[in-house]
């Protein structure tokens, strides 16, 4: 009987000691990084609004408005996949109720909004100006960016690793541990910062700033260490 308890302990301790032994200690390190590059595309969205007492009367005179934009821009030679209607609306207009007076509707609002790549930033000023003397009377953003962010991504990628690399170097010296290789690395989320804007120009009646895209990233590194 005694025997079959020591067998048993010693099965039973073999895998522990196993274990323990694979379990190396490790050190994971979150690096971040970016690069800058001076934007070659914009992304305007604009549109319109018409109000009238008839729902088809404001929807029309949208349309028509519309019409003359995507006219305006084929003109520019914007293609048309660089155009797209991204929102069309139409609600009702209450009238100003006061205490004794009961909510009618009084006419509708309609809305044409419309997304536009610009990939000649000479022209974004040009066509800001020229949709707005066609009755664009919303412009509700404008976003700068890369047609090829593939490079500068890349950029980014190598400086938030050397970034984890520098601060894993730094945390193994602190605590007088050897740096081994690295086990594994992951990726995450990064994107598009806007950084300010350096300087202003005017692009003929529209006033743009140009200035730069940041892309930024972020790896997460596991280092083995030794003793």
């Amino acid at each position: 009987m005694r025997r079959f308890a020591f067998a048993l302990f010693c099965a039973l301790a073999l895998p522990v000691a196993a274990s323990a032994q694979d379990s190396a200690p490790t050190l994971t390190v979150t690096g971040e990084g970016s690069a800058a590059a001076v934007p070659d595309m914009a992304t305007i969205t604009l549109g319109v609004t018409a109000q009238d007492a008839d729902a088809g009367a404001a929807m029309a005179a949208t349309s028509e408005v519309a019409d003359a934009i995507i006219a305006r821009l084929d003109a520019m030679g914007i293609a048309a996949r660089d155009r797209q209607t991204s929102d069309i609306g139409l609600q009702p207009v209450w009238n100003d109720r006061n205490s004794d007076e009961e909510s009618r509707i009084t006419g509708y609002e309609a809305s044409n909004r419309l997304q536009v790549r610009v990939r000649d930033l000479s022209q974004l000023g040009d066509v800001l100006g020229a949709v707005t003397e066609d009755g664009a009377n919303r412009l509700s953003g404008l976003s700068f960016g890369l047609q090829e962010p593939g490079p500068v991504e890349d950029d980014a990628r190598r400086d938030a690793v050397e970034d984890a690399m520098s601060k894993a170097k730094v945390l193994a010296e602190a605590a007088g541990v050897t740096l081994g290789p690295v086990v594994s690395i992951s990726e995450q989320g990064g994107g598009y910062r806007p950084e300010p804007m350096m300087e202003m120009a005017r692009m003929a009646s529209v006033p743009v700033a140009a200035g730069e895209t940041v892309i930024g990233a972020r790896v997460t590194m596991v280092f083995s260490l030794g003793e």
